[in-house]
């Protein structure tokens, strides 16, 4: 898949901008806050209907204005489409498809696919659980429509259920619960199961990536840590109803799973330096992008959004390999231009290096 040309009208910083791409590696350097992840963000807005950055549709507004638009012009194999995206004040946020709006925002999820890289991936090591189960769904999600349908039917019913505990206070409706822990018992269990399946499929990808980039010098790993090893949905519901009604949420289902990194046998989060986090994150966004083009028969785009930085010269040279050999349209960021220079005087491919500046984008010639 290539993005042959993007558009953007009040966008973030964008007043307006039109910029075509190259259809393999395209490059965008500037000083920090002029405007290069925002526009890798606007790729990203097309594929998901939504920032990668900003959750809140009305915030990616450019200050002073109350409307923005994005619009794509694709190639998948012999197809051209058309992807817009438009917010206007009072009306509901339109995608578009060659000029045909979808009813339903989810139906987009995975038609466009996109992989982004960038500085807050570590976040994936060191934080909760939540932004690791988050990074898996929005994969497995991109394969999977059926999995997107339970992911939504299972978070909208955990929030009528815990709706239902705060409501309770202290008082339980027994009924109630269980029809819930009823309802939400096929979804749970849909879910669970293609976890563990796809980071059966995930794991050798990532692995295989891992080693090329450390020399096969150390070993990673993922395992998926979940509730449902145990018992069903319906039992833990069971055994936590107590506690449900005492915190006043549910403290028990597939919204509790956890994946935790390993380096070796050790946890990453606790024993790997920033280079070995960095390079599992950038393992882990390569597999996702191998794995997406092996579902979907093309090659997604891969969005490198300042990931040079933390890696020591080796780790860099390999990557730049893979660049150079592997992958289809690439976005690269990089906020330091001589860098940039030095390093693409390695990678013999069509590159295009784009200056970015207050909002304006310009090719070099």
């Amino acid at each position: 898949m290539i993005l042959r040309r993007l558009s953007l009208i009040n966008y973030r910083n964008y007043e307006s901008a039109e910029v075509e791409f190259s259809p393999r590696i395209n490059v965008l350097v500037g000083a920090n806050g002029s405007g290069k992840t925002n526009l890798l963000d606007a790729v990203y807005y097309l594929s998901f209907t939504r920032s990668s950055r900003q959750p809140l549709d009305s915030l990616n507004v450019r200050h002073g204005q109350d409307h923005f638009s994005i619009r794509g012009d694709f190639e998948i194999r012999d197809r051209r489409d058309t992807v817009t995206v438009v917010l206007q004040p009072g009306a509901r946020k339109s995608v578009r498809v060659n000029g045909s709006e979808y009813s339903r925002l989810s139906d987009h999820i995975g038609k466009y696919p996109v992989v982004l890289a960038d500085p807050d991936d570590v976040d994936l090591i060191r934080e909760g659980g939540e932004i690791r189960r988050r990074f898996f769904d929005i994969l497995i999600s991109q394969v999977d429509a059926i999995y997107l349908e339970n992911l939504m039917r299972y978070n909208n019913l955990l929030k009528q259920r815990n709706s239902l505990l705060r409501l309770a206070g202290g008082r339980p409706d027994t009924l109630a619960l269980e029809s819930y822990d009823g309802l939400m018992a096929a979804p749970a269990a849909y879910i669970y199961q293609q976890r563990k399946a796809f980071l059966g499929r995930f794991i050798p990808v990532f692995d295989r990536y891992f080693r090329f980039l450390v020399d096969e010098h150390e070993t990673a790993s993922v395992e998926y840590v979940s509730g449902l090893d145990e018992m069903t949905l319906e039992e833990g519901m069971q055994r936590n109803r107590e506690r449900d009604l005492v915190l006043q949420r549910t403290n028990f289902g597939v919204h509790r799973d956890d994946f935790r990194f390993l380096l070796g046998t050790s946890e990453m989060k606790k024993f790997g330096s920033q280079g070995q986090r960095k390079t599992m994150v950038i393992a882990m966004r390569l597999a996702q992008w191998d794995l997406i083009g092996a579902d979907k028969g093309f090659r997604p785009i891969l969005l490198l959004d300042d990931i040079f930085d933390k890696l020591d010269d080796h780790r860099i040279a390999k990557l730049l390999e893979l660049m150079r050999n592997a992958f289809g349209q690439l976005f690269v960021t990089d906020a330091r231009p001589d860098r940039t220079a030095g390093l693409l005087r390695n990678v013999n491919a069509d590159v295009s290096v784009y200056t970015v500046s207050q909002g304006t984008i310009t090719l070099q010639q």
